[in-house]
């Protein structure tokens, strides 16, 4: 019932689409040329992404910025951010800034172009706006570091608890505690940094309410709420099992603290990259059962460095071996969840080098590989400790029929009140123990030997280190824009720049000694492309100042093809001269005459090469 309501809670929505949003189109389009003032501005991404309520900051040729209406979804589509624009609209180049929050909970921003009735003559930087402060960035991934190992160490030492069944589980209660309260202390500063970590704004930001507010009704907070929701459950659940640690049967224990932790990791899986792009529900799944394994193993490690240190050697002849199977376990789920979220994150070989999200995953693969190798070294003296149970095992003579009612021997010390904390078995016995004809098996010479539970000891700690290491590379792995996105995004036009354009100086001097008799033309054509061709020229004088000239006429040849002389027919804007419109039908060297008359009888003509690309 928990585990559907956190589904249902935070899965609302959830629509399959690339992993971080990346711009699909724009309208209008980026570095176009509109007649008549659009009235809206509209984005399309490659999956569904939330609003702020600075989404938008559109500047106008004069690089002031521009007043806009709420950002709106689209016609109620989720990918989709649109702003409303004033009715009328100077002629000119806009400048868009964007800013959006993708459905795996990452901010992405960007910026595009377009202008209305002409391209503007000059464009100086635009200041779109404070950038992002990193503070907050760097605060909100340190608190998500947190709670991934907090997680991963209450989830791990719980399990440890019920699953290897130690004799006394005191040491464990100190870092299961500190686990909870460090996961719940960054859980709220990750809901309290949410607000300006999405707007790029600085922490102060965090403590206003209305930002606040907004979280809460976001994906990412909800799963955040959801998350404490759990903490507050499973604090219950822990106290209720601690309290009643006699009269708890471990299969209900082990069922209900299932049932906990995988909604825990739900919180994590509906907010971040398995929450969107392909296969969603399989990845949402593999998800789970990877953050799951990872606690498991990670966790139970620092569970058994404890009770190296507390226990006796006959109480490690039972746990230490039970460990290692589960440890086997888990390290094959993480086997195979992580090579499909691998292939689902990658999309090709390729990127494994050629994008920051594949060197980081190598990177990461990397210290698995470490950690697996100290592993290894670990279950050498594993097996060793396990040996004198082993032979126990052996040893154990067929048991001797009973009448039928009588209790089994052994019963009352695996069932009965003499249990241990939390449903284990008393010291120095487990339910099934083996039992030699004259009373339980006491500890082995591996068990006892203090050689190798130090060397057991430290390559635990070792292990322990290289986990935190190996989360730590996760924790910025899962802030990354994966490889299949990135790739995505690259099939997309490029963003955030003016369209290409060719600037070329053309001086001239008509042999008067007016001011206006020698100067320059500054000439810029965009996107100097095949097609259609915007057009712009700027008069200097002697004195480099602006000058009015009574006419600027450009023609372009193509000698090679014998095309043209194609008039580009300017028009007087009153300071300069300019067209939309001049058609340039073949790639190649163009030959653009430029011709400037200063006064009835004065005028020159002089020809600059032009390159026209495809």
């Amino acid at each position: 019932m928990l585990l559907g309501t956190v589904l249902v809670l935070l899965l609302a929505g959830a629509v399959p689409a690339s992993a971080h949003a990346a711009l699909r189109s724009t309208d209008p389009d980026d570095g176009s040329l509109v007649r008549q003032a659009p009235r809206h501005v509209t984005l399309t991404f490659t999956e569904s992404v939330g609003l702020l309520d600075d989404s938008f900051r559109v500047f106008g040729p004069d690089q002031r910025r521009v007043h806009t209406g709420e950002a709106t979804h689209a016609d109620g589509r989720s990918d989709t951010a649109r702003v409303g624009l004033p009715g009328k609209l100077a002629e000119g180049t806009y400048t868009v800034a964007w800013r959006v929050v993708s459905a795996d909970s990452h901010p992405v921003s960007g910026a595009f172009s377009f202008s209305v009735g002409k391209r503007s003559a000059t464009t100086g930087q635009i200041d779109t706006g404070p950038a992002e402060d990193p503070l907050t960035p760097g605060l909100y991934d340190g608190a998500r570091y947190l709670a991934y190992l907090a997680a991963a160490l209450l989830v791990g030492t719980v399990a440890f608890a019920l699953l290897c069944r130690p004799a006394h589980t005191a040491p464990l209660r100190r870092p299961l505690v500190a686990a909870w309260w460090t996961l719940l202390g960054s859980t709220a500063v990750l809901l309290l940094l949410r607000a300006p970590y999405e707007a790029g704004t600085g922490p102060a930001a965090a403590f206003d309410a209305s930002a606040l507010g907004r979280t809460l009704t976001g994906r990412p907070g909800l799963a955040l709420l959801g998350r404490l929701l759990v903490l507050l459950l499973t604090a219950a659940f822990l106290l209720w099992l601690s309290r009643r640690r006699d009269s708890v049967k471990r299969p209900v224990a082990l069922a209900i603290g299932t049932a906990l932790a995988a909604a825990l990791a739900l919180t994590w899986a509906a907010a971040e990259h398995a929450s969107a792009g392909i296969q969603v529900p399989a990845a949402m799944t593999s998800s789970v059962v990877h953050l799951l394994a990872t606690g498991v193993w990670l966790g139970g490690l620092v569970a058994l460095l404890l009770t190296l240190r507390r226990s006796s050697g006959d109480d490690l002849v039972q746990v230490v071996p039970r460990f290692s199977r589960i440890a086997f376990a888990s390290v094959t789920v993480l086997a195979v969840t992580g090579l499909y979220q691998s292939w689902r994150g990658l999309g090709s070989l390729s990127a494994l080098s050629g994008t920051s999200y594949g060197r980081l995953l190598l990177a990461k693969l990397a210290g698995v590989a470490v950690l697996l190798l100290v592993a290894g070294y670990s279950r050498r003296w594993t097996a060793r400790i396990a040996a004198p149970a082993a032979a126990a095992r052996a040893a154990v003579p067929a048991p001797v029929p009973q009448p039928v009612g009588a209790p089994a021997e052994g019963h009352e010390a695996a069932e009965g009140p003499g249990t241990g904390e939390w449903g284990t078995s008393g010291a120095g016995e487990s339910p099934g123990e083996p039992e030699s004809p004259d009373g339980p098996v006491g500890p082995g010479p591996g068990s006892g030997d203090p050689g190798i539970r130090h060397r057991l000891r430290r390559s635990v700690l070792v292990e322990v280190a290289v986990a935190a290491l190996v989360l730590m590379i996760t924790t910025v792995l899962t802030g990354t824009l994966p490889s299949r996105a990135e790739a995505e995004a690259a099939q997309q036009a490029p963003v955030g720049a003016l369209p290409p354009t060719t600037e070329i100086t053309v001086p001239f001097d008509t042999g008067t000694d007016s001011v206006t008799g020698s100067g320059k033309v500054l000439v810029t054509l965009d996107p100097a492309r095949v097609g259609e061709n915007g057009l712009q020229a700027v008069v200097y004088g002697s004195d480099m100042g602006l000058v009015a000239v009574p006419e600027v006429r450009i023609t372009f040849t193509l000698p090679s093809r014998e095309v043209g002389p194609i008039d580009a027919e300017l028009a007087d804007r009153g300071g300069y001269w300019s067209t939309n419109s001049v058609n340039l039908p073949l790639a190649g060297n163009w030959t653009m005459k430029t011709t400037v008359r200063v006064s009835d009888v004065d005028q020159v003509s002089v020809e600059r090469r032009v390159r026209v690309e495809p």
